[in-house]
């Protein structure tokens, strides 16, 4: 039986290992091609699409957003949704059940999140971008596990479940700096309205409500509540993953609306609603004359040291300490070359970091500024986290 309830859920990581990896190539094909056209002659016709408005519903009872505010606002929840179940389902039947496995993921994150934004503030302290320290805390997971994927083949399988244990904590760090610290003045009522529809979505689940409808239509009413609260109305997104009903054991799991519906909306968020934010929000002027300019402003120095360097002190320094405490161990068959390439792939950024810095700046010279900082920290990561897992597989060939 204990077999049996190991190979579904190992079924379902490598489903969901799979899907990330081949999310975060398409990505990154997406947001070359956002750089592209913002730097071509179809510059406006792109900038004019994304602040196109557009109304859905009916005088009062209706929503106008531009196109971009759509994509980050709206699309961008479907993907916190299924943060929000990814979190759930591994907090109960995967990596992060146990804490005995999930302390050095959960203790490098926390590490790959402090040490960043300590770095940005240093750079960035009295000027007005301090805010903006949030931006590389971030760990993009489907980039993260998509190199891995490329260059780490023969990576062992522990060192893959701990990038993903731990680029899940991080997500649920960012959503909780997201949450607590990008959030605008709040409509107590609004917010009050949302409560109760969460309160009556939990008590759908507590009586054993199957009907996947009655939580999506829940749910799209508890975005638009959350949306007119003044916080970030992708945090219904991640409200939503983690009521949703999700069985008492694998065997019920297979059967759950939580499991029906992360299974259809994984492909989506990482096929469709990724690729869209990256073309929406990659858009970047990039002035060759002015890069080396731009990237030496504190802001830029911050996101760059703190996302590239940051990362790689903060996972690999907190997890070598645990590990030499006797505090965790690690992984089946990994060492510490293994940690240390995870922990530089863990700089990679993009697109939690990208979300972040939309929240951070209005003025788009700063908010430009700070996503060319994230992508060329994110490259950077890449490349190096790349070299080191093909020099791990060139030792062991020799």
């Amino acid at each position: 039986m204990k077999n049996k309830s190991y190979n579904k859920n190992l079924k379902t990581f490598l489903y969901f290992f799979k899907t990330e990896s081949m999310s975060g190539v398409i990505l990154l094909i997406f947001a070359l091609i956002a750089i592209i056209i913002a730097n071509s002659s179809y510059a406006t016709i792109y900038n004019n699409i994304l602040h196109t408005s557009i109304c859905i519903g009916y005088k009062k009872f209706s929503l106008t957003m531009s196109i971009l505010h759509w994509i980050n606002d709206g699309l961008m929840a479907i993907f916190f949704l299924v943060v929000g179940m990814e979190i759930k389902r591994e907090l109960l039947f995967g990596e992060l059940k146990s804490f005995k496995n999930t302390i050095l993921p959960i203790s490098a994150a926390i590490g790959g999140m402090i040490i960043p934004a300590i770095i940005y503030i240093i750079f960035n302290y009295k000027e007005p971008t301090i805010k903006g320290w949030g931006i590389p805390t971030a760990t993009d997971i489907a980039f993260a596990l998509g190199i891995l994927s490329l260059v780490g083949r023969k990576a062992p399988k522990g060192i893959v479940v701990f990038l993903t244990a731990l680029a899940i904590v991080d997500d649920l760090g960012a959503i909780l700096v997201i949450a607590i610290f990008y959030t605008t003045q709040i409509s107590w009522i609004a917010l009050l309205i949302g409560f109760f529809i969460l309160i009556s979505i939990i008590l759908a689940n507590k009586f054993k409500v199957n009907y996947t409808s009655i939580y999506i239509i829940g749910g799209i009413f508890l975005w638009i509540c959350v949306l007119k609260s003044g916080i970030h109305s992708t945090i219904a997104g991640v409200l939503l993953g983690m009521v949703l009903p999700i069985g008492k054991d694998i065997n019920e799991f297979k059967t759950s609306v939580l499991h029906k519906l992360e299974y259809k909306l994984v492909p989506l968020s990482s096929f469709v609603i990724m690729p869209i934010f990256a073309l929406a929000n990659s858009g970047i002027v990039i002035d060759i004359n002015n890069l080396s300019t731009i990237l030496f402003k504190p802001i830029g120095l911050g996101i760059i040291l703190g996302l590239f360097i940051g990362k790689q002190i903060g996972i690999f320094g907190i997890s070598y300490i645990l590990i030499k405490l006797k505090i965790a161990k690690l992984p089946s068959h990994v060492n510490k070359s293994h940690l240390y390439g995870a922990s530089v792939l863990g700089g990679i950024g993009f697109t939690m970091s990208m979300f972040v810095s939309s929240l951070s700046f209005v003025d788009e010279t700063v908010l430009s500024t700070a996503k060319l900082s994230i992508m060329i920290s994110s490259i950077l990561s890449a490349i190096l986290g790349a070299i080191v897992f093909k020099l791990i597989q060139l030792k062991n060939y020799h």
